[in-house]
């Protein structure tokens, strides 16, 4: 069941939240390259739009790829009549790695696909780690982006929950006891995560690399960069703007939060309302992985969104 609200960005509570958990985005001055983004490419039916017009870019979260959103992208291309590109951000599924990973550069990745494709007024959407990617770009470049939607997280400094840490331990584990088959390394994760679910969401992230001689390794590893990911680990929480006054997004926006979740609390919401003055929130029976638990509701909620209104 899906809760539609639109709330006032005046109310006191967004700039006491703000002051207790900004703090300096240390990397975001770093230099960086854009990486080439690896995508699947979702066609409407016959008589959509142009593919380079109105496209919609769907990112995925933290340990995620282009994989996770393929059946909710299918119904999208094919209810809205748009083109629909799933990417991996850097450091996941096909895309290549880098030594920096934070929002800023995922933001330039998502900027030159953009360019590189040629695509025009885009709707980017984005879950966890996605949104905040989406967040980024369309503060940082927002006459490239037409409208956007954050799914289960809000443009604010927070502080990630430990799991996160515990899965890379669990995953070197694996990695270190060189496992041979996909039973093994959950065995070894279980000891991390009771959540059969999660674990084979994480385990999607195996692969056998090729070896020297050109075969394939009979060993699996994780396709994540598991160094680059726990050294970033740090700031992957926080957000690099702090100040609506310096930058807004006056397009419209829609926010859709697992009401189950703790990513995007109530006290937040005002401070969403500074940034994305047009924004407009939708409440879903779910926790934080809202898009598999909830894909119906949310497919509603993002349909009325982007459906043209009359």
């Amino acid at each position: 069941m899906a809760t539609r609200r639109i709330i006032s960005p005046r109310s006191p509570l967004g700039l006491s939240f703000r002051a207790i958990i900004s703090r300096p985005y240390s990397s975001s001055s770093a230099a960086h390259h854009t990486v080439p983004l690896a995508f699947d490419h979702h066609e409407p039916p016959k008589g959509g739009h142009d593919h380079k017009d109105s496209p919609i870019i769907f990112m995925h979260g933290l340990f995620g790829s282009k994989k996770n959103n393929r059946s909710v992208s299918r119904v999208l291309a094919r209810d809205l009549k748009r083109h629909v590109y799933t990417v991996d951000l850097r450091n996941h599924g096909e895309t290549p790695h880098a030594p920096r990973h934070d929002y800023l550069a995922m933001a330039d990745d998502v900027a030159g696909f953009i360019a590189d494709h040629g695509l025009r007024d885009p709707t980017l959407i984005g879950h966890s780690m996605g949104a905040k990617t989406a967040m980024t770009l369309s503060l940082k470049e927002p006459s490239l982006i037409r409208d956007i939607v954050s799914v289960d997280n809000a443009p604010v400094d927070a502080i990630l929950g430990t799991s996160f840490a515990h899965y890379i331990r669990g995953m070197r584990r694996i990695e270190e006891a060189g496992v041979t088959r996909q039973a093994e390394a959950d065995k070894i994760l279980q000891e991390y995560e009771p959540d059969v679910a999660i674990r084979q969401f994480l385990l999607g992230n195996l692969s056998r690399p090729p070896a020297e001689d050109g075969t394939v390794s009979p060993t699996h590893k994780f396709r994540v960069p598991l160094d680059v990911i726990a050294r970033s680990l740090g700031h992957l929480g926080d957000f690099p703007y702090k100040d609506p006054g310096e930058r807004r997004f006056e397009k419209p926006a829609l926010f859709v939060r697992g009401s189950r979740s703790t990513y995007v609390p109530d006290e937040v919401v005002p401070l969403i309302g500074q940034f994305f003055p047009r924004f407009t929130l939708v409440d879903i029976d779910a926790g934080h992985w809202v898009i598999s638990e909830k894909p119906e509701e949310f497919l509603r909620a993002v349909i009325e969104f982007l459906t043209p209104k009359e």
